[in-house]
This record gives structure tokens, C-alpha cells and sequence, in this order.
């Protein structure tokens, strides 16, 4: 039985799909390495064992647009680009014939009734690839989930010249902006029943995160200046209400209303931060924003899911293999040439290799306080 037949293991339902994600998720990274063969061999065998998704999968639609349906976007320009920026392009040679984007424009659809069957433009957090959306699912989302969608359905929709993919993505985001508070601030959990916040917990990690982050680069992909007016109302709130005034380090958990401190932690995800900074031209405030990541890497040589400020200590201790930090190290290092960076991204590598290198991948590091690993790779 495969592990993603037990409905009941969000987790593992969420990331897995039964949909050679993987494989999908390297066709790009091959591509940027310059491995032509490697490239070549890995879409062939997308086409190959993926000829559709017509798969009795539960997945998050969140999830699955910003891995899958982004992985095969970013390898259908790549096998198309015009310019050949990457050298990668494989529809001259016949090897390739637009494949990809089919598959992408399949599961654009198979996604649909996660908004078809709600009461305004948020869509149901989950649905199934084969049978749509159930009545039971649940009804709560998060911001991210909502707001994340733009860049990839959005592609969709100016590559397969149909409308439908943007304009959903575009109604989704609108509902959650008209839902931020006077602060401009947004909660994490958002029953779209109810058409209200239920978690009114805000800042820059799980929940709330890759929201920011969609509004500055929908601006910079589709230049639409709507996104940046948003950006920039956002971002000002997250610097007033929740970065700390005095090193301006650390970005808390706060309530999206009063602004009043929520908790003393940040997780993981938030490790985003700086690298977005520095897309937004803030390279100064990404530098002091970066330390606090780079000291908790070095301490635990990896970073754990949620760690206590005011304890110094992780409140969840597992690691299982999140890339913000290193993202962030790349745009740092990009944006000002310091070294620095390159020695913390070898520091990172090693440290990977090292300790959640197995046979046949990496795994999650069930704890940073020990070498334990657990038996998935996300």
C-alpha cells in the first residue's frame, strides 16, 4: 500500500501526492547546475511515469502549486527559452513538444474545485487530483495558503493563453487582503466559512510567510503595480508592528489587531526573511535580520522548526531539510559579493552532507539535538 494511502497522515499526504515529486522538484535545480544530460533524462522520465494526474491523491493545493505545478512551469520555460539563457533548451532537437506544460495545465484544472466549491474566492486548503473537493474538508486555511498562488497560476495562464488560472489566484488573493486589519497586518488561520480570521496570530513564519513574499515577486514577474502598493503597505506594517526596534534582528509573533507580542518564538520558515529584504532593496536590514539564522545554523548545524528567544532554546527540535536559510544566503551574497556568505553556504553543505546523507537521499533530522534521522525526505 502506498504510504499516501492513509488520508488520515496529512503530513505525509501533503508533501508526497504519489507524483514523482522528487523527480519534479530537481528538473530546474538540474537545469541551473548546467547538467544538460541530467535535465534531459529527467523531464523524458517526468513524461514517461507522469503522463497525467489522474491520481486518487488528497492533496494541499498550496502545496502542490508552489512544488509541482512550479516545477513543471519552470522547466517547460526553461526547455523553451527563446534566448536559451541556460542552455538547457530541448525543443529544437525534438526531444521535447510542450509535454510539461500539458501536464501543468492538467493539474491546473484538477486544482479548480478546491475554489469552485467555496462560498467566496478562498479556496478549500485541500482537494483530491481524481475526485475534487468532499464535503468533510476542512474549512480552515491560512494566509500563505490563500496568497501564494499568484506566480504560478498566473504562469499558467499567459502560457496557455486561458484566463481561469489568474483570475481565481487573483480573486483568492484579493479576499485576503480585503481581510487584513487596520494595521495591515493578517492572521494564520482563516475559516473561509465563516469569512473571518480564527487565528489572529501574524509575523513572517508558518501561516503567514510566503505571503509577503508572492506580493513583491507577482509585482516583479508580471509588473502589475497593485502588488507592489500591497508590498509596501505590508512590509511597513511587519517593520512598525513586529521586527524588534532595538537590533532589529528578530521579527516576533504578534496579534494582527493590537500588535501585542504572541509568543517568544520564531520558526524555521521565517529564515525567508532576509533574502525577500534584499529582493525589496533592503540589504542592511536583511544583514542584521540574516545573524540570527546564521548563529542558531552554527549552533545546531541545522535549524530547528521553532525556536525560543527568550529560553534560547528549540521549542520543536526537528529539521526536516528547509531551504529559506540557504535561499537567503544566496540573495545575501548576491546583493553584496561578501565572502562571508560563500564560506556560511560551504558551512551549510557540509554540515547537510554530513549529517542527513543517506543511501538513497537526505533525511529529516528528527531532532537537532541529536544525530537521529527520520525515515522521509520532504
Amino acid at each position: 500500500m502506498s504510504i499516501c494511502a492513509n488520508r488520515g497522515n496529512i503530513n505525509v499526504n501533503d508533501v508526497m501526492g504519489d507524483y514523482l515529486l522528487t523527480l519534479v522538484d530537481t528538473l530546474d535545480t538540474l537545469a541551473v547546475f548546467g547538467d544538460m544530460k541530467g535535465f534531459q533524462r529527467a523531464v523524458k522520465n517526468t513524461i514517461k511515469f507522469l503522463p497525467s494526474f489522474d491520481i486518487d491523491s488528497h492533496v494541499q493545493v498550496f502545496e502542490v502549486t508552489i512544488r509541482m505545478l512550479g516545477g513543471l512551469l519552470s522547466a517547460h520555460i526553461i526547455a523553451t527559452d527563446e534566448k536559451n539563457t541556460l542552455g538547457m533548451r530541448l525543443d529544437l532537437n525534438g526531444t521535447y513538444n510542450g509535454e510539461l506544460l500539458h501536464l501543468a495545465r492538467d493539474l491546473g484544472y484538477r486544482l479548480l474545485p478546491a475554489f469552485e466549491a467555496s462560498p467566496n474566492a478562498v479556496p478549500y486548503p485541500r482537494t483530491n487530483l481524481k475526485n475534487g473537493y468532499f464535503s468533510g474538508e476542512t474549512s480552515n486555511t491560512c494566509a500563505a495558503g490563500i496568497g501564494t498562488l499568484l506566480l504560478e497560476f498566473g504562469t499558467l495562464s499567459r502560457l496557455t493563453n486561458e484566463t481561469i488560472f489568474e483570475d481565481i489566484a487573483r480573486s483568492a488573493f484579493n479576499d485576503v487582503w480585503a481581510a487584513r486589519s487596520k494595521k495591515n497586518l493578517f492572521g494564520n488561520d482563516f475559516d473561509l466559512k465563516q469569512q473571518r480570521w480564527v487565528g489572529t496570530t501574524t509575523g513572517v513564519g508558518a501561516g503567514v510567510d510566503s505571503l509577503f513574499e508572492y506580493m513583491l515577486k507577482s509585482y516583479v514577474y508580471f509588473g502589475d503595480e497593485q502588488y507592489l502598493g500591497m508590498f509596501e503597505s505590508s512590509y511597513a506594517a511587519l517593520l512598525q508592528y513586529s521586527r524588534d526596534t532595538v537590533g532589529g534582528y528578530a521579527f516576533f509573533n504578534i496579534d494582527m489587531r493590537s500588535a501585542e507580542i504572541a509568543s517568544s518564538w520564531v520558526d524555521s520558515l521565517s529564515a525567508f526573511i532576509p533574502g525577500m529584504m534584499v529582493l525589496a532593496g533592503d540589504v542592511d536590514g536583511a544583514e542584521s535580520a540574516y545573524m540570527l539564522y546564521y548563529h542558531i545554523w552554527r549552533r545546531f548545524r541545522a535549524i530547528p522548526e521553532r525556536f525560543n528567544l527568550f529560553l534560547r532554546e528549540p521549542d520543536l527540535l526537528f529539521y526536516p531539510l528547509r531551504p529559506e536559510f540557504i535561499e537567503s544566503t544566496y540573495f545575501l551574497f548576491r546583493a553584496t559579493g561578501d565572502p562571508f556568505y560563500l564560506d556560511v553556504g560551504e558551512m551549510v553543505l557540509e554540515d547537510i552532507n554530513q549529517l542527513q546523507r543517506t543511501a538513497c537521499g537526505y533525511a529529516s533530522r528528527h531532532s537537532v539535538s541529536t544525530l537521529e534521522l527520520e525515515e522521509r525526505m520532504e
